[in-house]
């Protein structure tokens, strides 16, 4: 049975009538929460009841959360179909509080959402690629995960979160449904969180970059570019033999960003491999022009990786070098290092204990 969470407002106002019922039961699922059509209060019975026939609310069990001692919570989903996805709230700015014990700036949060279960890809260094690719999350099940975990930690709907699509699998091979879920949490009577809290963090498929761009939705891009030279990123990135470098930097040149703000460029530094100060003159090279901004990635380790984690020096080393040529760089600060940080490390290491 398909979710609810599948349909736009306009596609619910053709399915309900009269319309105004769509903006009523959006107000029950993204604002007061509800998982049961019966306890939309305002809502006809017979309406109540055609709905429970043909959809559910929530597509998702909760399998697992590991909690973090920086705060931040890693879940585990289950589809309907049995498969699982993983899903991350980061608690970003802590709360605010006046000598008068008055909340001054309420916590900010980013959640990393999943695009599909698996992925295509196969980067060399990610944990998720070792399952293979499965299939496509439906809008409904990337909404879910958003939704889910704002009513799990009792975040209101009126508190804005950051959304980015950086979690299982590859969002622009997922494009339809991608689309769909931003336009869904965009909606003023839904969620309300606007295409500049949206960030989509895409492998480098340059094509599909140019799509979206010609969109315009409004939404902040992040590369994961990771290697300065197209053989390096080959053996790290098998993507990169059909969307080289310099492909994928044309496609950022023509995308559409709001004046105020940059493409960030992630860059998963690995002890030995792309952490050395010749890697970072080449970066520089490669960014000129682009109004950019990178962001340093700690390699979190996971049993048998070959991958090691970097010196704190040579991240700070790599950093100021950049800074000190024009582009702004920052380390992003390595969170959930006590539970299964690295993405998929959650859903191999429960389901080998389900075995």
């Amino acid at each position: 049975m398909k979710t609810i969470l599948d349909l736009s407002k306009d596609e619910l106002s053709d399915i309900v009538k009269p319309s105004f019922r769509s903006k009523q039961i959006y107000h029950w699922i993204y604002q007061k929460y509800v998982d049961s059509f019966d306890d939309m209060k305002n809502i006809p019975k017979e309406i109540k009841e055609e709905l429970s026939q043909n959809f559910v609310i929530n597509p998702f069990e909760i399998v697992k959360i590991e909690v973090s001692s920086d705060g931040s919570k890693k879940y585990l989903f289950r589809c309907k179909d049995g498969y699982t996805v993983e899903s991350v709230l980061l608690p970003m700015k802590k709360e605010q509080v006046d000598e008068d014990g008055k909340i001054t700036s309420e916590t900010k949060y980013s959640i990393c959402v999943s695009s599909q279960v698996g992925c295509k890809i196969g980067c060399a260094f990610c944990l998720t690629a070792k399952g293979g690719f499965k299939r496509d999350l439906t809008s409904g099940e990337i909404v879910a995960q958003v939704l889910q975990i704002k009513k799990d930690n009792s975040i209101p709907q009126n508190r804005r979160v950051n959304i980015v699509y950086m979690g299982m699998g590859e969002p622009l091979d997922n494009m339809t449904n991608l689309v769909k879920a931003i336009e869904i949490f965009k909606d003023p009577d839904g969620l309300e969180i606007g295409a500049r809290r949206q960030t989509i963090s895409t492998s480098g498929l340059s094509s599909q970059i140019e799509k979206l761009g010609k969109m315009d939705l409004g939404v902040l891009l992040a590369i994961s570019l990771h290697a300065v030279d197209d053989e390096l990123r080959e053996k790290l990135m098998p993507i990169n033999k059909a969307y080289n470098i310099q492909s994928v930097i044309n496609a950022v040149k023509n995308f559409p960003i709001d004046s105020r703000k940059r493409v960030m460029f992630e860059y998963l530094v690995m002890k030995g491999l792309n952490d050395d100060l010749k890697s970072a003159k080449k970066l520089v090279k490669l960014l000129h022009g682009i109004k950019a901004k990178v962001n340093l990635i700690y390699f979190n380790p996971y049993p048998n990786s070959p991958f090691k984690r970097p010196d704190e020096k040579d991240m700070i080393n790599f950093k100021e070098y950049l800074n000190t040529h024009g582009i702004i760089c920052t380390i992003r600060q390595s969170k959930g290092l006590d539970i299964s940080a690295a993405c998929g490390q959650l859903k191999e290491k429960t389901e080998n204990d389900l075995a």
